[in-house]
């Protein structure tokens, strides 16, 4: 027979692990968790693209820029050079007047240069909003099927808690009803024992 006390424990202690199997559930499948591991994943996601991106553009533009720069040191050194190997020859100063004027001409749109730095850190980046759009849904389908599961499990658990806590009430009951009953019994029969009358009922017969 189990003592009272002993199942009210029982049913204490059921009820506070229900109460930390519940807690533990709710923080692994809360929407704020779920979003911050999705938030997490695409900032991880879109930072390597951005570095692959800036990647691209910063070699682009370096190209550009060293191209530009031994440009300008040719122009630099070609009045020495010229100076030294025109002196006295007008055929020659006149092609090499024409040469620099189109080297000039070829050093001006330097931007285009950049423009196409600019293009290609542009396609560079198309995939990006593509993987941001595709990280976004995945996000949401992830974020709908746990949360259905996380209420069907909470709803089972509280249905089953409820089903343990009513049947361990009632055998409580029933064992303080037998208790009692058995009680009763024991103090009944206690107050049945006869007193005051002869063991064998017969009265002492007279002496002559």
């Amino acid at each position: 027979m189990s003592n009272p006390d002993e199942i009210r424990d029982d049913i204490e202690r059921t009820r506070a692990e229900f109460g930390q199997d519940v807690d533990a559930l709710a923080d692994k499948v809360s929407p704020s968790k779920m979003a911050e591991r999705q938030t997490r994943r695409m900032r991880n996601a879109v930072t390597s693209l951005k570095d692959r991106v800036m990647g691209a553009a910063s070699s682009a533009t370096d190209s550009a820029q060293d191209m530009i720069g031994g440009a300008g040191d040719a122009v630099a050194d070609s009045p020495h050079k010229l100076a030294s190997t025109t002196r006295g020859n007008p055929i020659a100063v006149g092609l090499i007047a024409f040469g620099v004027g189109w080297l000039a001409a070829s050093l001006v749109p330097a931007s285009k240069v950049e423009r196409d730095a600019a293009e290609h850190a542009k396609d560079a980046a198309a995939p990006l909003v593509g993987q941001v759009k595709d990280i976004a849904a995945e996000t949401a389908d992830h974020l709908r099927e746990p949360a259905k599961e996380a209420a069907d499990a909470v709803k089972d658990r509280a249905a089953e808690a409820v089903d343990i806590v009513r049947e361990e009430g009632e055998s409580a009951a029933a064992d303080v009803k037998n208790e009692a009953k058995h009680t009763a019994q024991q103090h009944a029969s206690s107050g049945d024992a006869p007193s005051g009358a002869s063991p064998s009922g017969a009265s002492p017969s007279k002496l002559p």
